[in-house]
């Protein structure tokens, strides 16, 4: 078996409405596909961001899920951005708290964190 890409990352979110928003208004993601689930009372929501996918899920009442300091599990999702201080910018811009730059010592390349709606750790990191 040989792994050819991601396909998608899968992100439960606590209120749909709010993080909808955030991903494809402030973030700027292609909406593919959205379908409400009435026998889950859960909403799926298929973003397109290049060639992969996130899909947005709702369920009623979802158990936290503890995120920092280095929690065991999927530690954050990162996002290629042209330009990291105008992408800094306009999330700060926007009312969305980031990290300090920093800049990676085996690349060199700039990146920062900070975080969607519910607290779950994002990434942008320089591509070029």
């Amino acid at each position: 078996m040989i792994v050819k890409e991601i396909h998608h990352v899968a992100i439960i979110c606590s209120n749909y409405q709010r993080s909808k928003k955030f991903y494809t208004e402030l973030l700027g993601f292609k909406v593919l596909h959205e379908a409400y689930r009435s026998d889950r009372d859960s909403y799926k929501l298929d973003l397109g961001i290049g060639k992969q996918q996130i899909e947005l899920f709702s369920f009623p009442n979802p158990p936290a899920r503890p995120s920092r300091p280095e929690a065991m599990g999927l530690r954050h999702l990162a996002f290629s951005v042209d330009n990291i201080t105008t992408a800094r910018e306009y999330l700060l811009s926007h009312g969305v708290d980031c990290e300090p730059l920093r800049e990676d010592p085996y690349t060199g390349r700039k990146f920062f964190f900070f975080q969607d709606p519910d607290s779950l750790p994002l990434e942008f990191y320089e591509s070029t």
